[in-house]
């Protein structure tokens, strides 16, 4: 019995399967301390609120994954919620232009980075910090200040709702999702989403196994900017504005959600799928406190870091009970 009690609690899905039950039983709660918490337009909310913290999540998870990390992700999407506000604002171009325009930027800019950490052998945290850096202050060269949206179809998709079981989501929410399907796919089907896994097990394994290390590395952070930058665009349809200090912390959150979803920090083992019920329970935190209407938002915060502290060291002892069994 306790053999089989210690298989279960060092597997590598315990985590992933305790942040679903962890959920349930916080919504649970909410239900049963304030009423109307649990109807279905307040639960649609959690995703419309967090879908650019999906997305970011998403990306985050790939490079999770490949054994590295990416702190440049809230830069970018502030980077790309102010060239958007600047191309449709000031330069006048057209709204499809901007959006093709920021995403690919996103994608370059994540690629470089990928490029520099495997060709010049540097550590991932270092160079996306100077990534992080580098997008806060081109945001400002751009503008100090905020710069309102007033694109015609940018405010269309701001306030467009979609009927959903009787509720609504945001344009915004429907993209996240379908990016999240994608994203599963490519993670657990395709050929990419397999050389990911085992770069982030062993590189130098992987290496030997003919991979293409190099080019999956620099493609995993080109896809974290891409991520970063398309968060931008949903970001730029909520709030309709572009501005340097936007996202703010957004690189944490994500790190924490994709973390508390499963995925080990280690690299080589998580679900993409994950990265929703990481946000999720980020969602729920929050949602909870702003029922309560007596705490302050920063409770948000430390309830995470408690979270994620916890949920460190269980992946810690899962990794030393495996290396003793």
């Amino acid at each position: 019995m306790n053999a089989s009690r210690h298989r279960v609690t060092s597997a590598p899905w315990f985590t992933s399967a305790a942040t679903v039950v962890l959920l349930l039983v916080m919504l649970l709660a909410g239900g049963q301390a304030y009423d109307g918490f649990l109807s279905l337009q307040v639960m649609l909310n959690l995703l419309i609120d967090n879908a650019f913290l999906l997305v970011i999540a998403i990306g985050m998870g790939f490079v999770i994954l490949s054994g590295g990390i990416d702190l440049s992700v809230g830069a970018v999407l502030a980077l790309g919620t102010m060239v958007a506000a600047w191309l449709l604002q000031v330069a006048h171009w057209p709204p499809l232009a901007v959006i093709a325009a920021v995403l690919l930027g996103g994608a370059c800019f994540g690629g470089a980075m990928g490029a520099i950490i495997h060709v010049f052998r540097l550590q991932p945290f270092i160079v996306t910090l100077a990534g992080m850096f580098l997008a806060r202050g081109l945001c400002y060269l751009i503008s100090i200040e905020s710069i309102t949206i007033e694109d015609p179809l940018f405010v269309a998709l701001s306030q467009t709702q979609v009927p959903v079981l009787g509720g609504f989501l945001s344009p915004g929410a429907l993209i996240a999702l379908g990016m999240l399907a994608v994203a599963v796919w490519a993670a657990h089907y395709s050929s990419f989403g397999r050389a990911v896994y085992a770069i982030g097990g062993n590189e130098a394994s992987a290496a030997m196994m003919g991979l293409a290390v190099g080019r999956t590395k620099i493609l995993v952070y080109a896809f974290s900017g891409f991520c970063a930058a398309l968060a931008g665009v949903l970001f730029s349809f909520y709030m309709l504005s572009g501005y340097g200090l936007h996202a703010q912390g957004t690189e944490l959150d994500a790190i924490a959600a994709v973390v508390i979803g499963g995925t080990l920090l280690t690299g080589g083992y998580g679900y993409i799928l994950g990265a929703l019920s990481g946000v999720l329970v980020l969602g729920t935190i929050q949602t909870l406190i702003a029922f309560d209407g007596t705490l302050s938002s920063w409770w948000t915060k430390i309830v995470i870091g408690a979270l994620l502290f916890v949920f460190c060291v269980v992946q810690r002892l899962m990794g030393f009970r495996q290396k003793q069994s």
